[in-house]
């Protein structure tokens, strides 16, 4: 429906303003009229720029799906109505973009759609897990309860996600600051020794010499160097989306000597969590299984949890196909088998992912721990052993000199 804003005195002479959705100007003037006002004036509302320039378009965080989450899962376990939570929802809502979802599922849902039927318009915003856990909710009679637990989960992974980020960023900037560094040297510095190095006269040391032919080499091929980075780095993406390229790279991210071992323990951890979170809100194992292979992040992973799926749908238990897919560690299969051996799948699905949280935690510290000091060194020995060779000269004319 059209917004429409609206300007109207109440019985007491004041001059109030606001904002509606309604068919027409005819039904919001009806509207305020039922509700007391007078001298009702009625205008469309503006479109915002931002409709005109989607690229401008505020984007909806996750962290704000959290909040919404949360605050949800609170107003229904207070009892309010849904259109009632939702309409204050979307007033609260800061985000417009998010606003303007929100309003539209209260809208769909006045309509005669259902909130999980709502949701799944927007999947940018409320992914194929979230929409599954909501339906699960909204038939069992627990959607305060399923919310609750939607907004706990996405908390934790989204504490999961910051940790290995900050365990990639590290290396990843201090590999950027020293090519910017080394560039910065042969472009600017070096072609300034270089002509103070003509005036002396004489044959340069080698490592000088070197560093003297990768300046030119540089300055005139600077343009091109970074045209083929930017060829390999295409080539790269449109490798991975193909179905090969993504097995073979994502295979050897597994295979990795450091970051291999921390991308299986989230992995597990995210497996683990999800599928609790899944079963402990009403969603069959099997759904839960193929909800979680798609959002595993890697193929293989994918492959063994479709496997896995496929297995249990043959009769088999969850730990059998596991423990064949050779992806997961010994323990957390063992840890699996007593769960469905004693009825508490998801309980002991949830333990298993707060001791893999806490793995994560001493993963990425030790892998951090390990990285620091080599990376210092690459950077120190690649600057400072470009810094030498371009003193060389100096301290040969100096020994001549002094000899």
């Amino acid at each position: 429906m059209p917004a429409y804003v609206w300007e109207a005195t109440t019985r007491a002479g004041a001059v109030k303003k606001g904002e509606l959705d309604a068919a027409d100007q005819a039904a919001v003037r009806t509207l305020l009229r039922r509700q007391g006002f007078k001298s009702i004036t009625v205008k469309t509302k503006p479109k915002d720029l931002l409709e005109y320039l989607p690229f401008l378009k505020q984007k909806v965080k996750e962290k704000e799906v959290v909040v919404f989450c949360r605050i949800f899962a609170t107003m229904i376990g207070a009892g309010l109505p849904l259109m009632q939570c939702l309409d204050l929802l979307a007033q609260q809502e800061a985000n417009k973009t998010f606003q303007k979802i929100i309003r539209s599922i209260k809208e769909d849902i006045e309509g005669g759609m259902t909130l999980t039927d709502a949701l799944k318009k927007y999947p940018e915003v409320f992914d194929q897990l979230f929409v599954n856990l909501v339906a699960a909710g909204e038939s069992g009679g627990i959607l305060d309860i399923v919310l609750q637990r939607l907004s706990s989960y996405m908390e934790k992974a989204m504490k999961l996600r910051s940790k290995v980020k900050g365990a990639m960023t590290y290396p990843a900037s201090v590999l950027v600051i020293s090519i910017s560094v080394v560039a910065l040297l042969l472009i600017k510095v070096i072609p300034v020794f270089q002509k103070m190095f003509e005036g002396m006269g004489g044959e340069l040391p080698g490592p000088t010499q070197f560093l003297v032919d990768a300046s030119a080499f540089t300055q005139k091929y600077f343009l091109l160097m970074i045209g083929i980075v930017v060829a390999i780095g295409y080539a790269f993406k449109r490798f991975y989306a193909t179905e090969k390229g993504t097995l073979t790279i994502d295979a050897m991210v597994l295979k990795a000597p450091v970051f291999g071992p921390l991308i299986k323990k989230v992995a597990v951890a995210k497996f683990t969590r999800t599928l609790s979170t899944m079963m402990s809100s009403g969603v069959p194992i099997l759904e839960g299984l193929s909800i979680v292979s798609k959002t595993a992040g890697n193929k293989i992973i994918e492959i063994a949890l479709i496997k896995v799926r496929q297995s249990i749908s043959e009769g088999k238990t969850i730990a059998e196909p596991l423990q064949e897919a050779d992806i997961f560690p010994p323990m957390v299969v063992q840890m699996i088998a007593v769960g469905e051996a004693t009825g508490a799948l998801d309980t002991m699905l949830s333990k298993i992912a707060d001791f893999y949280d806490d793995e994560v935690d001493a993963a990425v510290d030790a892998m951090t721990a390990l990285l620091e000091p080599f990376m210092m060194v690459f950077l120190g020995g690649v600057v400072g052993g470009m810094i030498i060779a371009m003193y060389l000269p100096i301290f040969k004319m100096a020994s001549v000199v002094g000899g």
